[in-house]
């Protein structure tokens, strides 16, 4: 076949000025923080509610003074983060240091964030450490608490969070609609949470000058190591692969030499080993008898505006301890019911029994039986999503260790057992802990009845039979009537 000279040289012409030309290449791109949105709740309401939870924290947990080189060196790795937020979209943030072995950190409405010596102990370096209150840090900026839920069951868990962050019975937990304990709507979030609170950390890390891979990493190293991480791990869900997700976030983004760590750090590091942390258990029992209270004051960490509340709640508690027992008379149940329906769910009750409803719950008890802001006889009702779970038998474990966790003190006593609830199947598990009533200033032992349903709109339903060891059993035909009448609807 004949070729033309001209088409050869064409192509040859060609291919030489394609050669010629430069390589087109990704330019790296520095990243920016997202628009946080907006939510039902202002920034002054946002920043109310997290201040009012501060109170309550400073009755419910030992707290380093500002004073501590460890907080100073906290506060100061804050401001430095703090910094790499545009003005408009900030918030007065506030950083803590809770003397707990536990390792945990948690953010609150409008800024406050607190992380426990556990935490700081726990950390490789201090880009970890950061990357954890980064982390945090993007809750508050991208506002998670005030998006999950309306302004009047916040507010509503902010008047209970004294006694879910206290320990205390079951009973708490149901005061304002709190489907867990406080932790669900303040505390904890879901995966989609988690994922944006990683990936707007990583970019505040990054414009700080840590490495943002440096946060996955302390959360894969807790769950290689288990032992104090999964309380961490359960307030975090992981919403995946971190490493991943990460990874491919920041592979565009322009290359710089990252801080590692600091000689600041080691030194805060050494203080931290060294400083006197008590476990949950404890924390847990102090609160009851308003030691921390007492503490914080004594050292400073309670700032002048706060100090009366805190000093009432402290001269409250001093002089108390279990409520009195009550006669059985007070509490006895009618053989009449009445019925109330509740968001998807009904459930009948002795008609002498009052109900006091929250956002996604009902409590049922008598009114002798609701003293020290929980319940010492009486039913709660809830639901409860678990979008990591893949059987009802996931869903009741998790629910039990949430609950363990959010009442430090309670076990369960024995394994949890299919049961048929208007022939649906359910689970159930039988729980103990402490009552509210108690003799002679010890708290009475107390027996709960958890039951765990398939609920409405794909959620779980549940209900938690309570009263004191030595009653239960002469509740038991009450609790199991009200069990025969649940509804979903």
């Amino acid at each position: 076949m004949n070729r033309s000279p001209l088409s050869t040289r064409a192509v040859a012409v060609a291919l030489a000025v394609l050669l010629a030309l430069p390589a087109v290449a990704v330019s790296p791109t520095t990243p920016q923080l997202p628009n946080p949105g907006s939510t039902r709740m202002s920034r002054e309401d946002q920043q109310k509610l997290g201040l009012q939870a501060v109170a309550e924290i400073y009755k419910q947990m030992p707290v380093l003074p500002d004073s501590s080189p460890i907080a100073q060196y906290v506060q100061q790795l804050g401001k430095k983060m703090e910094k790499q937020i545009p003005p408009d979209k900030s918030w007065p943030y506030q950083f803590h240091v809770v003397q707990q072995k536990e390792i945990n950190a948690f953010a609150l409405p409008g800024g406050p964030i607190f992380i426990n010596v556990g935490t700081i102990n726990a950390a490789a370096n201090e880009a970890q450490l950061a990357g954890v209150m980064a982390h945090e840090m993007s809750h508050v900026y991208m506002q998670h608490s005030a998006k999950q839920a309306p302004k009047r069951q916040l507010a509503a868990i902010l008047g209970a969070v004294g006694g879910i962050f206290g320990g205390g019975v079951l009973g708490t937990l149901a005061q304002a609609g709190i489907q867990v304990g406080a932790g669900t709507v303040l505390l904890r979030y879901s995966r989609g949470d988690e994922a944006q609170a990683d990936s707007v950390g990583a970019i505040i890390m990054y414009k700080s000058g840590y490495n943002p891979m440096e946060l996955a990493r302390f959360f894969e190293t807790l769950a290689k190591e288990g032992g104090s991480g999964p309380q961490f791990l359960s307030d975090h869900p992981n919403p995946g692969n971190r490493s991943s997700a990460i990874g491919k976030q920041i592979r565009n983004w322009p290359s710089q030499k990252y801080l590692a760590s600091s000689q600041s750090f080691q030194d805060v590091k050494k203080e931290s080993a060294g400083v006197k942390s008590y476990s949950a258990q404890e924390i847990s029992d102090g609160a009851k008898t308003g030691l921390w209270a007492k503490q914080n004051i004594s050292t400073g960490a309670v700032p002048a505006s706060m100090k009366d509340a805190v000093q009432a709640s402290a001269n409250a508690s001093a002089g108390s301890t279990a409520a009195a027992d009550v006669p059985f008379e007070q509490v006895k149940p009618s053989g009449t019911f009445t019925e109330v329906h509740q968001n998807g769910f009904s459930v009948s009750y002795p008609s002498n029994w009052s109900t006091a409803s929250g956002q996604n719950s009902i409590t049922i008890a008598p009114k002798a039986g609701v003293s020290q802001n929980a319940i010492s006889y009486g039913v709660i009702v809830s639901t409860v999503q678990d979008q990591n779970a893949g059987s009802l038998d996931q869903v009741a474990n998790d629910l039990i260790k949430s609950l363990q966790q959010s009442n430090p003190g309670m076990r369960q006593t024995g394994d949890v057992r299919g049961i048929e609830i208007n022939g649906v199947q359910g689970r159930t598990a039988d729980l103990a802990g402490n009552s509210p009533l108690g003799q002679n200033g010890k708290p009475l032992p107390e027996r709960d009845w958890l039951v765990l349903a398939p609920g409405p709109n794909g959620a779980y339903l549940y209900l938690i039979f309570i009263a004191p060891e030595k009653d239960y059993g002469a509740l038991k035909s009450t609790y199991q009537r009200m069990l025969d009448s649940v509804r979903v609807e």
